[in-house]
């Protein structure tokens, strides 16, 4: 028994994509090059992807019962699938074949009876169950806890969940399980005249639990950013009973129910199916390309944009190192890739007001089209299209920088635009410093992905050089001063990667220790036995 995509196809447990699906060896050799002649790095030594058979991992510690046994497996690849997400580290430890904390159990219930068998059985014998979607987690939500309290872990893989099982095409909503992946959710609603239109970077390859559990941000850039607005209602199994919210555009009737439950990140229950908003299918678009000689003035332009109620689609703004990388400018200036989308009217008066605020902070109209398909072959080509194919193509090649010991990672975070130049700055300086103290130099750029008429949602991407010796160690001091100075600065830790293992220690100072135990009430009163999760958020002591 292996997880799989819908065609049969085995995903790979090393990297993004599936078995058989390799990556072209120029597209491979390309990424060492420019990363070698960025870093200056003159020698490294890149490791062969992992096979199966060189991995070595402990024996179970459990077994499942015959009540479980159908949906239930300890093959080797099962559990090698399931050890580890998509993050940096998780991948320089694929690579060093190095997986001493395995799950002992992967469960691919197909209905919430066995999702609740699965919990009563972990529940009664002092076993963790960790929810797992699409395996995509940068921050090590899904990695088996190393707590010794646990006698086993059982992973909880809810993929046979994959159905739009009903479409409101009036209120325009539809009931969708928790394991369906991007591609399928899609496809499903199509014939429908719908779209969710949440497509993060991992949409490929993360399900729409995933999403809420961890409160992904997605497609729009300005506008139903987060999952959280998208939620109609949920349905959550607990290991003591199921709940089920009402459906309802909106309600006074006490705190919103749906609202503890997303962003939980599988602690407090299994999500198993959302109503979700829908949207209409796009019919017009209109988009630019616009560069600014000055990063902050560019930043201004932006904060002028999203304050004035225009709510551009896509609003992705890319420092100089940033645009560079991704092949939408020279290196010498900020690039700004603004689009706007309807299924309803032409949008092209929005896009000429945001780019007469951006002429008003000495911005440069690089591309622009509208009316529709002219609007989408544009956003496929030039600096937009470069910007899309690297951004779309590039999880595929994060084994690569793995692979060659160098150190590669992003963070991401939220502030208020009265923060924002005083802070980026700050941030900017002590993760170069670091860089230069800890690994000999490095690169440090950031972009907007998503913005607020409050504030920016940046993304800041490291790359220094190091060594298959030292570049998890590396990796950890650069994040812990990247993550410190969020902190101290007045940031958020993660804007919509989620907490993980990875935030926790600076979430336990971001978060206000009263909420921290409201949470561990509703934590005691929906699982009783701390199984669900656990070291996620928050401790049972």
């Amino acid at each position: 028994m292996s997880t799989a995509a819908s065609a049969g196809q085995r995903r790979k447990f090393w990297s993004w994509g599936y078995e058989g699906q390799d990556i072209p060896e120029s597209d491979v050799k390309s990424m060492h090059e420019r990363v070698a002649k960025r870093l200056n790095m003159t020698d490294f030594t890149i490791l062969k992807d992992p096979t199966l058979d060189e991995i070595e991992i402990r024996a179970p510690r459990i077994k499942p019962p015959a009540s479980l046994s159908a949906f239930c497996t300890t093959e080797k690849w099962d559990r090698v699938a399931h050890t580890y997400g998509k993050s940096f580290r998780d991948l320089a430890m694929i690579y060093k074949r190095k997986y001493p904390n395995p799950p002992d159990i992967v469960a691919y219930p197909r209905n919430e009876q066995e999702i609740s068998a699965v919990l009563d059985w972990c529940g009664t014998n002092g076993y963790a169950a960790v929810p797992f979607g699409g395996g995509s987690s940068v921050t090590g939500g899904i990695n088996p806890p190393t707590d010794d309290h646990y006698k086993g872990v059982v992973t909880i893989d809810l993929e046979h969940l994959n159905k739009v099982l009903e479409v409101d095409p009036v209120s325009r909503a539809a009931r969708i399980q928790a394991g369906t992946f991007g591609p399928s959710l899609e496809n499903q609603l199509k014939p429908h005249g719908f779209t969710l239109r949440h497509i993060p970077q991992s949409w490929e390859f993360s399900t729409l639990g995933g999403w809420i559990a961890t409160r992904s941000s997605g497609h729009y850039a300005t506008h139903l950013t987060h999952i959280d607005d998208m939620v109609e209602s949920l349905r959550v199994v607990t290991p003591t009973g199921t709940i089920e919210n009402r459906r309802l555009p909106g309600s006074g009737a006490g705190p919103n129910p749906d609202r503890g439950f997303i962003g939980s990140e599988g602690t407090l229950g299994i999500i198993t199916e959302a109503w979700m908003r829908l949207q209409g299918r796009v019919k017009f678009r209109a988009n630019a390309a616009v560069s600014f000689k000055s990063f902050y003035e560019g930043a201004r332009a932006v904060r002028q944009i999203t304050q004035a109620g225009l709510y551009p689609a896509n609003c992705r703004y890319l420092d100089e190192k940033d645009a560079f990388f991704y092949g939408a400018g020279d290196g010498s200036e900020s690039m700004l890739l603004i689009g706007y989308e309807s299924a309803d009217h032409p949008v092209d008066a929005w896009l000429e007001r945001s780019l007469e605020i951006c002429r008003d902070f000495n911005g440069t109209v690089k591309q622009q089209a509208g009316n529709g398909d002219a609007a989408l072959e544009t956003s496929r080509s030039g600096q937009q299209g470069s910007w899309r194919n690297q951004f779309r193509y590039l999880p595929y090649l994060m084994h690569v920088r793995a692979a060659m010991g160098i150190v590669s990672f992003t963070f991401e975070t939220a502030y208020t635009w009265d923060k924002f130049e005083a802070l980026d700055t700050e941030v900017m300086r002590r993760v170069a410093e670091a860089e230069k103290r800890i690994c000999g130099g490095g690169i440090v750029c950031r972009r907007f992905s998503f913005l607020y008429p409050d504030g920016p949602a940046p993304y800041y991407s490291i790359m220094a050089p190091s060594n298959h010796e030292k570049n998890i160690e590396h990796y950890q001091a650069l994040s812990n001063v990247a993550s410190d100075a969020l902190l101290e600065l007045g940031a958020t830790i993660t804007h919509h990667h989620a907490v993980g293992r990875s935030f926790r220690p600076w979430y336990d100072k971001e978060a206000d220790p009263g909420f921290i135990r409201m949470m561990k009430a509703a934590k005691r009163e929906l699982d009783p036995n701390w199984v669900l999760n656990p070291g996620i958020l928050f401790d049972r002591t």
